[in-house]
């Protein structure tokens, strides 16, 4: 039987997605709804408790801050979803701030389990991306993060900082953590052994990658470099400026919106495409010589890494956290050290002399893509979280018979 025919078979679940969005819509976002859809493809009945972070502009500091910390309206939501709806299992992308580890819980009471997915590091820091001042930090990692609060390392706030740390201290002594999720989701091998250094039990942990749509191949030539993504100081853009503006042969189109524009936006060599919808991100990412990541943090899977090696694209990217971990240095694209903007600057410009060769990793990208990266193969994985969860779950209810 083959994989796709087993997946169809397999006994339908129903599921419940939990996601506090964010003000911006993001990359955690779009994962969600795409695994929603691909369940509900594969006949599983799926259902979404979403709420917004547009929501913080109508509340008051102390009531976001009590939220953060337990929000007693997520717990009378749920309980009545539960009994509602009757999921075999709780699938949540963010509980910050306003759904609160509250679901964790109410969940638990109800012997329903949950899979946590982990798209950043705010188990561990409150911060959530391991960052300071430009360098990787992981000076909170494993430990009390009362650091986090003295450097006002969220939006350089003292109390917003508080109200993470008190949140994080407060259900790590309460055992939420490790007791009341039943599976974490890693989004790779790297990201899975921080997490487990930083405290969560690796008996929970699965790694599932990203995944997208096949978008096919085409025979267009290719040339000149593309990023997609936030213009944000964690994501390199001010390494990206510096190493284009000493090889001035070298193009780069930029696609995305953010506080750095100016820093990259005036070099005659880039093209600012601004925001673009996605249709648009995979024709260029199908003519384009290489997608440049120079991001500073860890990253934990870029969903663009994911894309651009399905369209056959190499990707040049710091040799930094999940981005060294996902490419092969010389064989899926090139690495080059963080921040270090000659390093880079060297390398788009060898990428540049040398088409072939980066012909030849784009076609083994495509391959790592349909080996590890494709909605069937995700699928399965998840699949097998679930019954995992689920199975685990049903040992640890009690016999009320």
């Amino acid at each position: 039987m083959g994989g796709e025919e087993a997946c169809v078979r397999m006994a339908a679940l129903r599921i419940l997605f939990v996601h506090n969005a964010y003000q911006q819509r993001g990359g955690e976002d779009s994962v969600m709804d795409d695994e929603i859809q691909l369940l509900r493809d594969h006949g599983h009945e799926v259902e979404l408790y979403r709420r917004d972070n547009h929501d913080i502009e109508f509340m008051g500091k102390l009531a976001v801050a009590r939220d953060t910390l337990w929000s007693s309206r997520t717990t009378r939501d749920i309980e009545a979803v539960l009994s509602r709806f009757r999921p075999d299992v709780v699938h949540t992308h963010n509980t910050f701030p306003l759904i609160s580890p509250s679901l964790y819980w109410v969940s638990a009471r109800r012997h329903v389990p949950v899979v946590q997915t982990l798209h950043n590091f705010r188990l561990l820091c409150p911060q959530a991306m391991l960052l300071r001042e430009g360098r990787v930090c992981e000076d909170c990692v494993g430990r009390v993060p009362w650091r986090g609060v003295a450097r006002r390392c969220y939006r350089e706030s003292l109390p917003q900082s508080a109200a993470l740390a008190s949140m994080l201290i407060l259900h790590r002594g309460l055992g939420t953590y490790t007791s009341k999720v039943t599976r974490y989701i890693a989004l790779n091998d790297f990201c899975r052994d921080v997490f487990v250094r930083g405290g969560l039990p690796a008996e929970h942990l699965r790694v599932k990658p990203n995944f997208v749509a096949d978008p096919g191949l085409d025979s267009a030539e290719r040339a000149g470099f593309l990023y997609v993504g936030r213009l944000s100081s964690e994501k390199g853009i001010a390494t990206l400026a510096a190493a284009l503006a000493t090889v001035s042969d070298v193009q780069c189109e930029v696609i995305g919106t953010g506080l750095e524009e100016g820093a990259i936006g005036s070099l005659a060599n880039v093209k600012m495409a601004g925001w673009q919808q996605g249709p648009y991100i995979v024709e260029r990412m199908k003519s384009s010589l290489a997608l440049v990541m120079p991001s500073l943090w860890y990253e934990n899977f870029p969903r663009t890494l994911v894309e651009a090696f399905a369209c056959g694209l190499p990707v040049i990217a710091s040799r930094l956290g999940a981005m060294a971990a996902l490419i092969r240095d010389g064989e899926t694209g090139l690495l080059f050290n963080p921040g270090d903007a000659g390093d880079l600057a060297a390398k788009l410009a060898w990428a540049q002399a040398h088409s072939d060769a980066m012909r030849d990793m784009g076609e083994a990208a495509r391959k790592e893509y349909e080996s590890k990266y494709t909605p069937q193969r995700n699928l399965e994985i998840l699949q097998a979280i679930y019954r995992e969860a689920i199975t685990e779950a049903a040992a640890d209810e009690p016999d009320n018979e």
